[in-house]
């Protein structure tokens, strides 16, 4: 079963922080070199430092990010700066943003998740690599500590868990604006029949990770690296759960810069014998932002498998002829699997076609969320060509997590991004 509980939450202290926006930062695994040196700028107790401190050349084992981290984390809390809460609650938020001319609002809370070792109720849709847990587990060792959350989504179709929450809900404890732009906005409630009742429904629930994979195995492997038992500290993790249902919830795709020196129309010729090809006239007066809103509009479907091709000797939209070639070129996968764009443009069209395979995929493949950074980087000659994908949709990763398996890399990109520097926790 699921379980979940109230924790007692460290939250910066507005009476000693003038402006809390000023230290808040985003995800760690976002945040560029150039950002972290502006969130470094913006004010001494900003939680980068903690979440993403930097890196000195005369670095040692005793000194180093990650103890740097430690000796902040300890330091702001021994003088006011960060607080820990003195009852057990949890964490209900809301972001407010903008998509595609749309309002929207994420509604989630900040809970205490119970470790799934076996990934039996918890699931995963993609897999881990090796530096970002073994970077995430240092933090953890020094810290002892949960400095950000991860999201995981539940299904509640009738939405009673957040109309119980926001029955309560007055005016929030925090309320900022992100890097982001979006406002993020936090509330406590430590009311213990609001508090059982999320319990209780989410006990027979499946949950799945949206964000944060290499935080959520990096936890398992930290609490079994010091051997916590069942109702340790050590043996949960702080989350953000959001109703997978919830209208606020957005997925971007993510496209495909190449680069490869490749001749496009004789491609195009071999993607025939899969595809309908069609070949796109551009305007030539058309800025990349407006190309990039173009292309989009061309291959929204909603059975179709399409994508389309920016290259600097045309432009293309290819439309999967038949999805039964995927059984073939990947016979050992479930056919939501096989069905996904990710995964057809990869076996098809990179892999069978173009030749790029895991051994030499980030030699030639790159990837934004940005359709028009995806335009410019051809334009530029940065890279040689961009594939423009439709976003994953949520149904797809609820199927492949729970068959066990794991999308393509960088398939999906949940908006909005949480913040960091809103709540933390410590394990004792």
């Amino acid at each position: 079963m699921v379980v979940v509980k109230p924790f007692k939450g460290i939250t910066y202290n507005s009476e000693k922080i003038e402006k809390l926006d000023d230290v808040m930062a985003p995800p760690y695994d976002i945040i560029s070199p150039e950002m972290q040196e502006e969130l470094y700028r913006k004010n001494e107790y900003n939680v980068v430092r903690l979440i993403l401190g930097k890196i000195y050349p005369d670095d040692d084992e005793k000194n180093n990010r990650y103890t740097r981290a430690r000796e902040f984390f300890e330091k702001w809390l021994n003088e006011g700066i960060l607080v820990e809460s003195d009852e057990e609650a949890i964490y209900p938020y809301k972001v407010e943003y903008k998509c595609d001319g749309e309002n929207k609002v994420m509604n989630g809370f900040f809970i205490l998740l119970k470790l799934d070792h076996n990934y039996e109720k918890v699931k995963a849709h993609e897999r881990t690599l090796s530096k970002p847990k073994e970077d995430r587990l240092k933090l953890m060792r020094e810290t002892r500590a949960n400095l950000e959350p991860i999201e995981l989504l539940y299904m509640d179709e009738k939405d009673e868990i957040m109309k119980k929450i926001d029955s309560s809900l007055d005016d929030p404890m925090i309320d900022v604006l992100g890097y982001d732009g979006f406002r993020h906005k936090l509330w406590k409630i430590s009311d213990g029949e609001i508090i059982e009742f999320v319990k209780d429904k989410l006990s027979n629930e499946i949950l799945y990770i949206a964000d944060g994979h290499h935080r959520y195995q990096t936890a398992i492997n930290y609490a079994e690296e010091v051997g916590a038992g069942e109702e340790d500290p050590e043996n949960y993790i702080m989350v953000v759960l959001a109703n997978m249902f919830d209208k606020g919830l957005t997925i971007l795709p993510t496209h495909r810069m190449i680069k490869m020196d490749i001749n496009i129309n004789e491609l195009m010729e071999k993607c025939k014998e899969y595809f309908n090809v069609e070949k796109v006239e551009l305007e030539r007066d058309l800025s990349p932002v407006e190309i990039g809103k173009r292309l989009s509009e061309m291959i929204k479907t909603d059975k179709e498998h399409k994508f389309a091709v920016y290259h600097r000797d045309g432009t293309y939209i290819l439309t999967l002829k038949d999805e039964s070639v995927m059984d073939e070129l990947a016979p050992d996968r479930s056919k939501a699997w096989r069905t996904l764009d990710v995964s057809i443009l990869h076996k098809i069209v990179i892999e069978k076609l173009m030749g790029i395979t895991d051994k030499n995929l980030e030699d030639h493949v790159k990837y934004t969320r940005d359709t028009k950074e995806a335009i410019e980087v051809v334009n530029s000659g940065k890279f040689d060509m961009s594939f423009i994908l439709n976003p994953t949709k949520i149904e797809e990763i609820k199927e492949i997590a729970s068959a066990g398996e794991h999308m393509p890399q960088k398939s999906t990109y949940f908006l909005p991004k949480l913040l960091s520097g809103l709540v933390m926790r410590k394990f004792r």
